[in-house]
């Protein structure tokens, strides 16, 4: 099981962090890329590199037969899938294997048997497991999964059988919606993981997301150091997450331990896995899942434990035994993770893509930021749009809180829109710094898009100002540093224009930061950032996006369905055009009661970000959103 040259079948932060570990216990690297990431951190990092195709996943990253080959040509015999892609897929580990490679993690069988929710929900149950109630039938058909699931009894889960991250998951609360909810699950599921198989659960209320982090060897040892609570969410993906859970004690920790070990043990693990559970309010816990590789949050137990787990990876692949006994393993202080995403937090969560122009990762006492980003990388529509996982350790929760609300503010990104304002606020709510979020938490508070402050536009108009002077010295009506009179400077952002007037000296406000992208200046201040259009010698716009009657895509993406037709009469919040974006259906919804004119698109389309879709009988007061 001897290796020297480590391939790592992934991209972005978690390519280079694990080529990190592998590079300081003596390993050499490869890298492998996508042409969309040839200019990637990770791929410069690597001793080589090897091209696997063009960006869409099918053909690269999620190629089989094109990794295998890099592996061949390179010379490397071990491989580290990450997380993603091809992690957790039985049909890559035995691939591996047959090609004479160490996978870097659980057996084939053990992937499999953890592979598909049903028949892993099926084997806990004969281990002694405690799971959710639910349904993991082999009848797919609708109308048996809407009769088990109101037998089940509402708020119930529809999730994918063969996947995870949250998508092919639908919570159902209303009967009405359980037959549609089932059928976009399982077309999701078809698309992100190839199996539109579904399992039904019963939902929890208000319960927390906590899992065991496992660890075990070919040598008959299986511990577990401890668990992480990820109870924050949106669309059933993680936002936050945190080690210890403010939830659990020592003997709750033991009991869920103990469980997550059988569970590894029932299925002949090895290496690193996550099992995953619901802790109800009354301290009674249930089996969700078990995640057959990294998690994207182990930096947490890291923290906490001061291990390294890429390293505990590396040793168990080459066949040594665990690093520790489990009562070697003992926890200092907490950690707490956030993942900073290019996504609008204020319009749904979408996804955005673009062009990074500044980034600047926060440094500090506790503070880690794993990312595999640049100055000028693009965030790429076919891939996910995380940029960094931000983490902060201090000797107790509230430090470890108050040092990553700091990190957040101090890093720097300044391109797409990101959630980094949103995460500061989320992190500062009173219900999260009390340690008592569960998974209802983001259902439960709101969390309204902030209005685009005095301060914002006035340092806008300000920094064009003296950008303009600074490109065009020569006197210039309107921009000259001589010029006495105000300029006129006409800014539009978040659907509004203002005027406003400048002379160049105004001060600027403390830890202001901005970028100039052709007509748009991007200005940073108080962790909120906000892309001005300088409209100083447009005419003026429509008050308002949207106001030409269209229902335009917000994102690069794929049509996957069209639910009108010209001609067709709709009601406000009614879905007509279901858009896929990094494996995501988003559901584009009328803005008001409407006729619609035209379907200016086709299925299978592919458009980008800001296409008109749809166009609607509509004055622009009422226009799709």
């Amino acid at each position: 099981m001897a290796f020297s040259k480590v391939l790592v079948a992934n991209r972005g932060e978690i390519a280079w962090r694990v080529m990190r570990t592998a590079r300081a216990l003596g390993y050499r690297t490869v890298a492998v890329y996508s042409d969309a990431d040839r200019e990637a951190p990770h791929v410069a990092y690597a001793d080589e590199a090897v091209r696997i195709g063009p960006p869409p996943v099918s053909e690269s990253y999620l190629s089989i037969d094109r990794v295998l080959e890099a592996a061949r040509s390179s010379g490397a015999d071990a491989v580290h899938p990450g997380y993603g892609f091809l992690s957790e897929n039985e049909a890559f580990a035995t691939a591996c294997e047959k090609a004479g490679l160490v996978f870097i993690g659980p057996p084939p069988a053990a992937i499999a048997a953890m592979g598909n929710k049903a028949a892993a929900k099926r084997r806990m149950i004969e281990a002694g497991v405690p799971c959710v109630p639910g349904y993991q039938g082999a009848d797919q058909s609708d109308a048996m999964l809407e009769k088990e699931a109101l037998a089940i009894g509402l708020p119930v889960m529809v999730k994918a059988a063969a996947g995870g991250g949250g998508r092919g998951m639908r919570l159902v609360t209303d009967p009405a919606d359980l037959v549609e909810a089932i059928r976009t699950a399982r077309t999701e599921a078809e698309s992100a993981f190839g199996s539109g198989e579904l399992i039904l659960e019963k939902a929890v209320v208000d319960a927390r997301h906590v899992e065991i982090q496992v660890f075990a060897d070919a040598h008959g040892n299986v511990i577990h150091l401890g668990e992480r609570d990820c109870s924050v969410q949106r669309r059933h993906q993680k936002v936050v997450e945190e080690a210890p859970s403010p939830a659990v004690n020592a003997d709750l920790r033991a009991r869920m331990g103990a469980a997550a070990v059988a569970a590894a043990r029932a299925i002949g693990y090895r290496g690193a896995g996550t099992v995953e559970f619901l802790l109800g309010g009354d301290g009674a816990f249930y089996f969700l899942e078990m995640n057959t590789r990294l998690q994207v949050e182990h930096p947490v137990t890291e923290a906490i434990t001061g291990q390294d787990l890429v390293a505990w990876q590396l040793k168990v692949a080459a066949g040594e035994t665990l690093p520790l006994t489990q009562e070697q393993v003992a926890f200092s202080g907490h950690a707490i993770e956030v993942r900073l995403y290019a996504e609008d937090a204020y319009a749904g969560f979408l996804p955005q893509t673009g062009r990074i122009d500044v980034w600047r990762p926060a440094t500090g006492a506790g503070v880690r930021i794993d990312h595999g980003m640049k100055d000028g990388l693009a965030i790429s529509p076919f891939y996910d749009p995380m940029i960094a996982k931000v983490i902060a350790h201090g000797a107790t929760r509230e430090q470890a809180r108050a040092r990553l609300v700091l990190a957040l503010r101090e890093t720097v990104v300044l391109g797409p829109t990101t959630n980094r304002h949103f995460l500061v606020r989320l992190l500062e709510h009173p219900a999260f710094a009390a340690g008592e979020a569960t998974t209802a938490f983001l259902g439960q508070h709101d969390f309204p898009g902030p209005a685009i402050a005095d301060a914002h536009w006035q340092a806008a108009a300000t920094l064009l100002w003296r950008e303009a002077a600074g490109r065009w010295p020569a006197p210039l009506r309107g921009w000259r540093n001589s010029n006495p009179e105000p300029t006129p400077i006409r800014l539009a952002a978040g659907g509004q224009e203002r005027l406003l007037l400048v002379t160049g000296d105004e001060p600027l406000p403390a830890g202001v930061r901005h970028v100039v992208d052709g007509d748009d200046i991007v200005v940073d201040l108080d962790a909120f950032t906000v892309r001005f259009t300088d409209r100083t010698w447009a005419p003026p716009a429509a008050a308002a996006a949207g106001s030409d009657g269209t229902l335009r895509a917000p994102m690069d993406g794929r049509i996957v369905a069209i639910k009108v037709a010209a001609g067709d009469t709709v009601a406000r919040g009614q879905t007509l055009v279901v858009l896929e974006a990094m494996k995501i259906q988003h559901q584009l919804k009328a803005g008001l009661d409407a006729r619609i004119e035209s379907v200016a698109v086709t299925e299978g389309q592919q458009v980008s970000n800001r296409t008109v879709l749809v166009t609607l009988a509509a004055s622009g007061d009422a226009a799709a959103s």
